[in-house]
């Protein structure tokens, strides 16, 4: 049948303090890996049929397209996008609409699965802070509280398959996490074309579109960064508009036949000080701790599993999804397929707030206190936009 197209869904302004009311759900977001997820992207656009014949979750423009643009702004969600349209006016013109993101909603497994085109069971990137076999490494600066761990766990080894489909795309990141273990494991194989100021991005874009380059990758994370430091309200309008500004100037940019996609890794709630440290009837089960705030994974002492499961749920059970390891990968939360290193890379129970809190360990602090954060299978942070504008020949 003929194919609805569709646009960005503008709602009124308000202002985001708390999350958002799509959020008081009874069940997960789960990831659409059959079809509109971010997963899916880089093989729609990058396999054998190319843009000549796009699935129908992917934005009409695309069609046809000769050259390919593909910017991520890191922490851009759906709904977020919707509450702030107005300060977006750039975006708010674009084609396309909502997809998910993959389980957990974080970073570090979302870019590997939008690069590589995989699932997280597949890629094995399982989360912000992941087991290595009772060694908890953090995974953006691939390592631990003692230091580095990249000579340990090769990032070619921890994450095997290539990204981009096996081909050498041109990559426009900061300068400053090339080389880094974490660009090696999602990245490596395409060429990094580095900026140390958001202005160069679409000079850069310009340069290469205009040289012939079929198919281009950039990242931006100042959304992602300024939630996280400053929650939403005057300095995400700022940002945002930042952002949108950014966009503005690549869509100047593109040639004839070209094409600019805008998508994301995750959404965001505001969190603020709603932090819960796990009472000590969870605690003294727990060999050791995992994941994120927004998931985060319980080691189990031996034996205490199925006990430390129902000590969790019954404390918790009113703010989170408390879940074993198995009904996560039952329900699919990973894809249809988890790697048994991937599996391994799991804890045993799982805090998964639905409420905007987060889950406290030690290990998880940074140089501040993250006000807004994402991880969690809720609406806010599981849905992402897919939005594209062409330059028709």
């Amino acid at each position: 049948g003929k194919r609805k197209e569709s646009a960005t869904r503008i709602v009124a302004p308000s202002r985001y303090t708390h999350g958002c009311s799509v959020d008081r759900v009874s069940d997960p977001t789960l990831p659409q890996y059959s079809g509109g997820c971010i997963s899916s992207i880089i093989p729609s656009l990058l396999g054998p049929r190319g843009t000549d014949s796009v699935p129908a979750w992917m934005p009409k423009a695309v069609e046809g397209a000769n050259q390919v643009v593909l910017l991520v702004i890191d922490g851009l969600g759906w709904h977020q996008l919707q509450s702030n349209i107005a300060h977006a006016p750039t975006i708010s013109t674009m084609q396309g609409g909502l997809i998910t993101t993959v389980a957990p909603s974080t970073t570090v497994t979302a870019l590997t699965s939008i690069t590589t085109g995989l699932t997280p069971g597949e890629h094995g990137l399982m989360g912000y802070r992941m087991d290595m076999g009772r060694h908890v490494m953090q995974m953006l600066r691939w390592g631990d509280e003692k230091g580095d761990l990249r000579t340990t766990y090769p990032p070619e080894i921890v994450q095997p398959c290539p990204p981009f489909m096996g081909a050498s795309v041109p990559v426009l990141s900061k300068a400053e996490l090339e080389g880094s273990a974490f660009t090696e494991a999602h990245l490596r194989g395409s060429r990094p074309m580095g900026w140390r100021s958001s202005s160069s991005i679409a000079v850069q874009v310009g340069l290469l579109l205009r040289s012939g380059q079929k198919f281009i990758y950039a990242y931006y994370d100042g959304v992602d960064k300024i939630a996280h430091e400053r929650g939403f309200g005057e300095f995400y309008e700022a940002e945002l508009r930042q952002a949108d500004r950014l966009v503005a100037d690549v869509l100047e940019q593109l040639t004839p036949g070209s094409v600019l996609i805008v998508t994301a890794d995750h959404g965001q709630v505001h969190i603020g000080d709603a932090s819960i440290t796990p009472h000590r009837d969870v605690l003294d089960q727990v060999a050791y701790q995992s994941g994120e705030g927004r998931f985060r994974w319980l080691h189990a002492r031996n034996g205490a599993t199925q006990s430390l499961h129902a000590t969790a749920k019954e404390l918790y059970g009113d703010v989170a999804w408390v879940v074993t390891r198995d009904e996560t990968i039952d329900s699919g939360w990973f894809g249809p397929r988890v790697t048994d290193a991937a599996r391994k890379r799991l804890g045993d129970v799982a805090l998964v707030p639905f409420k905007d809190v987060s889950f406290h360990e030690p290990y998880d602090t940074g140089p501040y206190q993250l006000v807004c954060r994402h991880g969690s299978l809720t609406e806010a942070e599981m849905h992402v936009p897919l939005l594209a504008i062409a330059q028709r020949p």
